[in-house]
C-alpha cells in the first residue's frame, strides 16, 4: 500500500488510538486532533489538542498538512451528559468543518465512523445498508445528520461510511466498566427480560482492518461491520463470569416495568443509560455484514464472548489505575453509575 498522509479526528480516544497505531505500523504519516491530550509518541505522528467545532483550528490543520485521507472518528457521546448544543455542534458542525476543508484542500477521501445508534428499535432481522435509519436519541440523530452531510458531498470526494455496533477490546470502558465492576465484585448480573436477545459487538482491530481496507476503496459507499455468530447476552455474561472466576450469577428482571423504570431514571438524570442503551440491551440487534465482506474483502476475527473476556482481563489487571483515571475520553474512563449503585448494593 502506498504510504499516505492521514488526519485522524478523535486520535486520543479509544478507537482512534487503536486505528492510529495500526496506521503508523503500516508506515503512514498521521496527524491527530482531539479535545484531550494525545500522549502517543512516534516519529511519524503529530498530535494536536484542539476542537473541531473551531473552524479556524480545522482550517489551520488543512493549510499546514497535505492529507491523502481523513479518518473522522471524533464524537461526543450522550451518556457523557454534555449539553445537547455541545454534542450537536461537535458531531454535526464539526463534521461540516472537516468535510468542507477536505473539499477546499482537495483531500480525495474521508472515512467516517458511524454507529448502530442510528436505530433504536429491533426490526426482527439483520440491518442492511439499505435500511433507512430511525434514531431515537440525540447521539443517533447527530450521527445520522453527519452521515447525510457527508453523503451530500459524495460527488466532491470519496465518502466511506462505516457503521459499527459497540466497539470492544482491551481498554474499552465507559458503560462497559459498570458490567465489569459487578462481575469483579461477584455481584448479580441482571438481564432485562430473559437475556436471550442477541446484541452484536465489533472487535476494535477488526474495525481498524475495515478502515484500512477502505483506504483503497475508490468510490463512496456505506458499510456495516460487526461480529459473526452472535450469542445471547445471557451466554456471553456467563462466559465472562466463568473466565473471571467470581461468584456472580445471571438473573433476569421483568422487561416492561424495568424499561419503564430505566426511562424514568434517565429522565430524572439518575442513570447513565439513555434511550438507546436501555432499549437495545433488551432487544436483538445485528448488522448484516455481507456487503462489507464482499467489497472490502473483510471478515471479523473474534466473537462477542472472546471480546468481552479480553476487555474484562484488562479491567481487572488495571482496575486501580482505571478508577483514578482523569482527562481521557469517555470510552477510556468508567461511566458514573448513578442510581445503578443501588442495584449493585442489592446484588
Amino acid at each position: 500500500m502506498h504510504k499516505k498522509s492521514i488526519l485522524i479526528t478523535g486520535s486520543a480516544g479509544f478507537f482512534g488510538s487503536i486505528l492510529k497505531k495500526r496506521l503508523l505500523l503500516n508506515g503512514h504519516t498521521c496527524v491527530g486532533i482531539d479535545l484531550h491530550p494525545d500522549y502517543h509518541t512516534h516519529s511519524n505522528f503529530i498530535p494536536v489538542q484542539g476542537d473541531i467545532r473551531n473552524l479556524s483550528t480545522v482550517k489551520t490543520l488543512f493549510e499546514t498538512y497535505a492529507f491523502d485521507v481523513v479518518f473522522h472518528c471524533a464524537a461526543i457521546l450522550a451518556h457523557e451528559r454534555p449539553s445537547k448544543k455541545f454534542l450537536w455542534e461537535s458531531n454535526v458542525d464539526g463534521t461540516k468543518h472537516i468535510v468542507e476543508n477536505c473539499i477546499e484542500y482537495q483531500v480525495p477521501k474521508i472515512i467516517f465512523i458511524s454507529s448502530n445508534c442510528l436505530w433504536g428499535h429491533n426490526i426482527n432481522r439483520a440491518i442492511t445498508e439499505k435500511d433507512f435509519p430511525s434514531p431515537i436519541e440525540i447521539y443517533g440523530k447527530s450521527k445520522l445528520a453527519a452521515e447525510q452531510l457527508l453523503l451530500h458531498h459524495k460527488q466532491d470526494l470519496d465518502v466511506v461510511i462505516i457503521r459499527c455496533p459497540t466497539i470492544i477490546d482491551e481498554g474499552r470502558l465507559g458503560l462497559l466498566a459498570i458490567l465489569f465492576e459487578f462481575i469483579y465484585e461477584g455481584r448479580t448480573i441482571w438481564t432485562v427480560g430473559s437475556g436471550n436477545n442477541r446484541y452484536q459487538f465489533v472487535y476494535a482491530p477488526d474495525l481498524a482492518d475495515a478502515c484500512i481496507k477502505a483506504i483503497n476503496y475508490n468510490s463512496s459507499n456505506i458499510f456495516n461491520v460487526g461480529s459473526d455468530n452472535v450469542e445471547t447476552l445471557r451466554n456471553i455474561y456467563l462466559k465472562v463470569i466463568e473466565y473471571a472466576n467470581t461468584s456472580s450469577k445471571v438473573k433476569q428482571l421483568p422487561k416492561t416495568p424495568t424499561l419503564f423504570a430505566m426511562k424514568l431514571a434517565y429522565l430524572l438524570r439518575l442513570s447513565p443509560l439513555g434511550p438507546y442503551q436501555y432499549k437495545m440491551i433488551a432487544e436483538d440487534f445485528q448488522f448484516d455484514t455481507s456487503k462489507t465482506k464482499k467489497h472490502l474483502d473483510w471478515k471479523p476475527t473474534l466473537n462477542n464472548s472472546k471480546m468481552l473476556t479480553t476487555a474484562y482481563d484488562y479491567y481487572q489487571k488495571n482496575r486501580q489505575e482505571i478508577i483514578q483515571r482523569t482527562n481521557a475520553s469517555s470510552h477510556k474512563t468508567p461511566a458514573k453509575m448513578g442510581i445503578i449503585k443501588i442495584l449493585k448494593w442489592l446484588s
